[in-house]
């Protein structure tokens, strides 16, 4: 009879997990999550060190056409945006990590904050479907904005949005 109890209470205890849901991904509004990433130079990167600024959190590949679409663009807003507490963070979930993202950079002619998630791990914690996705966290660590999609981020009304969030 132990035995059976045994079992019953195996089999229970591997339901209780089986059920457990996974956390839901953020909304706008929610607290984003911290995560620590190594940029291309090996350095770690935590979102939570960056408390204070407004974070422009972008999700993307190398072998994303609409992601290499948008990139001149995210260069300019990057340039628009210096001195200001404002950082741009440009994670690729390339699986060739560094080597891919410096190729990409050098073949493309541009520089950006980049940081590597290469098993994805923060994007999903996110719950991206694809990319490129971004994230505009406010310098409290919320999440302001999320856009599926590319877009033409160095538009004088995307950089208003930035600005008038850095005022808050």
């Amino acid at each position: 009879m132990k035995r059976y109890i045994h079992v019953l209470l195996v089999i229970l205890m591997f339901a209780v997990c089986s059920c457990a849901k996974e956390q839901a991904p953020p909304k706008e509004g929610g607290i984003a999550p911290d995560f620590k990433l190594k940029n291309i130079a090996g350095e770690e990167v935590r979102l939570a060190d960056l408390r204070g600024k407004v974070v422009f959190l972008n999700f993307w590949a190398t072998w994303c056409p609409p992601c290499r679409e948008e990139i001149p663009s995210m260069v300019r807003l990057n340039t628009a945006m210096a001195g200001k507490p404002f950082q741009m963070l440009a994670v690729s979930i390339d699986e060739g990590g560094k080597e891919a993202v410096e190729s990409y950079f050098k073949q493309a002619g541009v520089t950006l904050p980049a940081l590597l998630d290469p098993q994805q791990a923060t994007g999903k914690r996110y719950g991206i479907t694809g990319v490129p996705e971004t994230f505009i966290v406010d310098k409290k660590g919320v999440i302001l904005k999320k856009i599926i999609g590319p877009m033409d981020w160095s538009d004088p009304a995307v950089v208003k949005y930035l600005d008038d969030a850095i005022r808050q």
